[in-house]
């Protein structure tokens, strides 16, 4: 199931860095796109959306539905 977030708050690679590795935590099969640029964060897994939102999250990021 494909999942995509606006993200806002990642400003540089390391919070594009943490994000991604929170995400790979969570399911260390899914396959992330990120592009902090235009605040998109894609996730392909089959868990639910909310256990990605609240990883993001906890990065310190907000997750903009």
């Amino acid at each position: 199931m494909k999942h995509i977030f606006n993200v806002e708050g990642m400003t540089c690679a390391h919070c594009e860095k943490a994000v991604s590795k929170a995400l790979l935590a969570i399911d260390a099969h899914a396959k992330i796109v990120i592009d902090r640029t235009v605040d998109f964060v894609e996730v392909l897994s089959d868990l639910p959306a909310e256990k990605f939102i609240q990883a993001i999250e906890d990065e310190g990021c907000r997750v903009v539905h």
